[in-house]
């Protein structure tokens, strides 16, 4: 068996965001491979090519998310019964109850924290239900987390479902991001997300303020977020930063010496992959998903807790000079890794 079918369920069909942009690439390196590929979304407002063939379900009127997913779970599953799916695998990004292989692009529901009154909440019981059922439905061959942070987070809220909890399936990284030519000075560190509280933007603050006592000409540069949200951060700096609002990240990378992403927690780190495929040094938290990728030849993880042991990476990450080895991850991979999980199933 050489060629695949493979269906794939996401709402928004189009290569924007992480969890989206992901689908989009992996579906087409699928093509590239030479599979046959669906996708099954409410709309697609992007050109595709003939190759893939778009199914689209309709918008889902405008209602609380966890309402619209079970809205949308519901067309997914009406969809799937009027049509043979005999020799085709259904492969979820979202949340549904047809699928034997689904993607898990962020953390589990039920790793948020508690609160007392939860039970109360219908949104609580939707998203819990709903994620059990991505897991652990009777029909679910294979769970892809995006990161072995993922997967072992899923093993610890669904044990019985450990067995089908595969290896991690990385996003990859578009070339264009090796052909970034450096236009920035060797004193500019960067920093990039939108939620901003939970990658740790008041930690990377804190620590190239202190950079900057020892050496004033060190810059931070931030971008992917509103500056007016977050220029109280900066109230008693006088100068020494950028805040850049959403750019991309091409152009983000290209006026940057170094990385810094001290989250919270992050599921994968997508810009730490692009800035490494950049050839610039990654100084990152232990709660980011691609951190056991990331060893001295691409940079650092440093437990958030030790401030200290950050500004001392940082200073040396700034002083060595030496070439930033590649993860070389890449969308191509991803989608071999997925022919042979189909391949498996379609000769089970």
């Amino acid at each position: 068996m050489n060629k695949t079918s493979s269906l794939h369920i996401v709402r928004r069909y189009e290569p924007v965001g992480g969890m989206e942009n992901y689908v989009w690439e992996l579906t087409h390196a699928l093509v590239r491979a030479g599979q046959h590929v669906f996708v099954l979304c409410e709309q697609c407002h992007s050109q595709t090519g003939p190759a893939i063939d778009v199914v689209e379900l309709g918008k889902v009127p405008p209602m609380p998310r966890w309402l619209a997913q079970l809205m949308f779970s519901r067309k997914i599953t009406q969809y799937t019964q009027s049509v043979r799916l005999d020799d085709t695998v259904i492969h979820s990004h979202e949340r549904s109850a047809v699928h034997q292989v689904t993607t898990f692009h962020g953390p589990p529901f039920r790793n948020r924290k508690k609160k007392v009154l939860d039970f109360l909440s219908p949104r609580i019981h939707a998203w819990t239900y709903l994620e059990k059922r991505e897991v652990c439905g009777g029909q679910v061959q294979a769970v892809l987390p995006n990161s072995s942070l993922t997967g072992a987070q899923l093993k610890h809220f669904y044990p019985a479902a450990a067995d089908r909890i595969m290896e991690p399936a990385y996003p990859g990284v578009s070339p264009s991001f090796s052909a970034i030519k450096s236009q920035s000075d060797g004193k500019t560190i960067g920093f990039m997300g939108r939620e901003w509280k939970r990658k740790g933007l008041n930690l990377a603050v804190a620590i190239v303020g202190r950079l900057r006592l020892q050496d004033p000409a060190i810059k931070l540069r931030v971008a992917g977020c509103d500056p007016a949200e977050i220029k109280h951060l900066f109230a008693d700096w006088q100068g020494g930063y950028e805040l850049s609002g959403w750019v991309e990240p091409e152009d983000f990378l290209a006026k940057i010496d170094l990385l810094i992403h001290p989250a919270r927690a992050e599921p994968f780190g997508m810009v730490i992959a692009e800035a490494n495929a950049a050839g610039i040094p990654v100084i990152v938290s232990d709660q980011c998903g691609i951190a056991p990728l990331i060893t001295d030849r691409q940079g650092d993880v440093i437990p958030l807790e030790n401030q200290d042991r950050w500004v001392t990476t940082c200073q040396k990450a700034m002083q060595d000079k030496r070439p930033v080895a590649p993860l070389s991850l890449s969308w191509d991979d991803l989608a071999e890794q997925h022919i042979e999980l189909y391949r498996g199933i379609l000769s089970y």
